[in-house]
């Protein structure tokens, strides 16, 4: 075991991280990455409008965001396997609940609240205090772009999935098979358990409580700009992956499309996140995502302006696939190298608070002004003009460590 003043102490491999970590990622947002295939079945069977269903998945969106501060204080503190563990016994209540709820209102207190605090206990934040804590500062960034590459590949494998379990067992069927799969996480996160975590910083970044870390942060004004453009990347990737698949039957074209348009953006999004963590370690990350941001808004205007085909969609599928969310890796690596490692987890479930406001607005949003115009158009203008804010707001944040006084001035881990 190795300790330094630039690396945490290690209790598992780098391997044993990433292998299990990846895994649990995979199933998480693999499954997640699906549920727009639920819409128009859902609302059809049920008789609700898309807003009831986009409702829940807004709500889902919030939870997640609201959760994600807390299951990452937990698991800052006693580790991450109790908190993976109960997040999946709770996403498999919520796919059930999805499944059987009779009115909205159970919908969106199942699909809603309930799903939504399974995924903040399963998802990013509690695994990259993992990775945080067992992978030196060298290689963070990288083992985050591959972490968020296995979310990736679990949306490329997991949307055929649920979409041809819903054409041949029906979709309330289907979340149940769903909601029995979800369960194999919890003996994926056994891989997971650490020692004791009162080793992985140093005394004075020890001695920081948490009230003080939350103040630290979120005065600091270059989180602030974190913060803010993750809510636009919340905003466009949930909007679009839960509302393209009803955009795509608005414009005549077969759900077939909307589910390969779905892979295709996971398969491609798994070179795009490797990309984007591989480059954090040698470029400042704010660049990277200023990139992405205005990349994204580009993309999405060619995409309204250019004539919709099957070969129109599969390409902004693929080049939206390798921006959808290589945000995260630089973005919790910053967190990382800004802040140190003591509370990794509980900050970078603030940054993902806030993008989860931006997905709670994007998909409600979506929903909203759809029954009200019967277009999506307004949307997905809102989506570009939020592209281009992103870019600018990133450009001034500040990447090196912060100065505490009395810490030797840089803390450690960072």
């Amino acid at each position: 075991m190795r300790s330094s003043s630039s690396s945490p102490p290690k209790t598992l491999s780098m391997f044993q991280v990433l292998a299990f970590g990846a895994a649990i990622v995979t199933l998480s947002m693999g499954i997640r990455h699906g549920f727009g295939l639920w819409l128009q079945p859902i609302t059809q069977a049920q008789g609700w409008t898309r807003e009831t269903f986009a409702f829940a998945i807004a709500i889902q969106n919030l939870s997640w965001g609201v959760f994600g501060i807390f299951a990452g204080m937990v698991a800052d503190r006693f580790g991450a396997f109790r908190v993976i563990a109960g997040g999946a016994v709770l996403y498999a209540l919520g796919l059930v609940g999805m499944a059987l709820s009779p009115t909205g209102l159970l919908f969106t207190l199942t699909a809603g609240v309930l799903i939504g605090a399974a995924q903040a206990g399963t998802t990013y934040a509690v695994i990259y205090g993992v990775i945080g804590r067992n992978v030196s500062a060298d290689k963070r960034s990288w083992a985050m772009g591959v972490a968020a590459a296995a979310g990736s590949f679990g949306q490329f494998l997991m949307v055929p999935t649920e979409s041809f379990l819903i054409s041949s067992l029906g979709w309330q069927t289907a979340l149940l098979v769903l909601g029995g799969a979800v369960l194999l996480i919890v003996p994926l996160a056994m891989g997971l358990r650490e020692g004791h975590l009162s080793g992985n910083a140093s005394s004075a970044v020890q001695d920081q409580s948490i009230g003080q870390a939350m103040r630290e942060a979120l005065k600091y004004p270059s989180f602030q700009l974190l913060m803010l453009g993750y809510f636009v990347c919340g905003f466009q990737v949930v909007f679009i992956g839960v509302h393209m698949p009803s955009y795509l039957k608005d414009k005549g074209l077969s759900p077939q499309v909307a589910g390969y348009a779905l892979a295709l953006i996971g398969l491609f999004n798994v070179f795009g996140t490797y990309i984007a963590g591989s480059l954090g370690q040698r470029i400042a990350k704010k660049k990277i995502l200023a990139t992405i941001y205005l990349s994204r808004a580009v993309v999405i205007s060619i995409f309204l302006i250019a004539p919709l085909s099957p070969a129109s969609v599969y390409i902004f599928a693929s080049v939206m696939g390798l921006l959808w969310l290589s945000t995260v890796p630089p973005t919790n690596a910053m967190v990382a190298q800004i802040f140190g490692i003591r509370h990794l987890s509980m900050l970078s479930g603030f940054v993902f608070f806030s993008h989860q406001i931006g997905s709670f607005m994007g998909v409600w949003l979506g929903g909203y002004l759809y029954d009200r115009t019967g277009s999506y158009d307004i949307v997905w203008y809102i989506a570009i003009g939020l592209g281009v804010m992103a870019a600018l707001v990133n450009l001034p944040v500040r990447e090196t460590p912060i100065h505490r006084a009395g810490a030797g001035g840089l803390p450690q881990g960072a």
